[in-house]
């Protein structure tokens, strides 16, 4: 006899990520999900990005075309597949589920990278406040995910986050710039990435939000300056690489 499959709400889920925890499961056919905030919590400084010799030369050259919110459903899909080595994935159809939703509502984001029209890697997460979530990032192409982690941190930066949450350290992160820092070190981190609730500019829980979209209408560099247009084209990975080396 089949389980009746937990139904996850998507405000119930945002609540939970607020005040630091999140859902996983056992294994993608668990009809339901456990809860976790971990005692070590692994975070990404926006400014401690690890930009290696190679990697800085793969964005340069734009050898993957790196897209946001394009493929949001296949880019999930692809994290919740079993692939040799890892045969079992956390992310059950529960899960899935209320991501698609939380992306419907704007809430949750992907960016990928496609080799021509074929989809090879990418990540997504969840967006509160300044905080953005890392859920799970995936690669079918020799750095692929390494590439739309550098464009995700270009693009949290210029948005106007302040917390890139991995979750759990791995030595992949640590490759690449994330930290492993203690529980309430980092309820201090994403206390301060909710705070302020003005009304500026609110997200779907009513927080003052980062911008997601900002990277996208920046002005590739050298551009020549012109206030009658707010989208200059799409910028190219030596502007995301010069984003990347210049910290603010």
């Amino acid at each position: 006899m089949s389980r009746r499959l937990e139904t996850l709400d998507p405000q119930l889920v945002l609540g939970a990520y607020a005040v630091g925890v999140f859902p996983m499961a056992d294994h993608r056919d668990a009809p339901s999900v456990y809860w976790v905030e971990p005692r070590r919590r692994a975070v990404l400084p926006l400014d401690g990005f690890h930009l290696s010799r190679s990697l800085r030369k793969t964005i340069a050259s734009d050898r993957y075309r790196v897209t946001a919110d394009q493929a949001f459903d296949r880019v999930l899909a692809m994290c919740a597949e079993a692939v040799p080595g890892r045969p079992e994935t956390w992310i059950n159809i529960g899960i899935e589920r209320v991501f698609h939703d939380l992306h419907e509502m704007g809430c949750a984001h992907s960016v990928e990278c496609w080799d021509g029209d074929e989809l090879v890697g990418g990540l997504y997460g969840l967006a509160l406040g300044r905080a953005f979530f890392g859920e799970s990032m995936v690669s079918r192409a020799t750095d692929a995910s390494k590439v739309a982690l550098a464009w995700l941190v270009a693009r949290l930066k210029v948005g106007g986050f302040t917390l890139l949450d991995c979750q759990f350290q791995t030595d992949h992160l640590a490759s690449l710039g994330a930290v492993e820092i203690s529980r309430p070190d980092y309820v201090a981190l994403l206390s301060g990435a909710l705070a302020g609730a003005d009304g500026a500019s609110l997200d779907a829980a009513g927080l003052r939000a980062g911008d997601f979209g900002a990277l996208d209408r920046l002005p590739p560099a050298g551009a020549a300056p012109d206030s009658s247009t707010t989208v200059s084209g799409p910028l190219s990975g030596k502007d995301v690489v010069q984003l990347l080396v210049h910290t603010s």
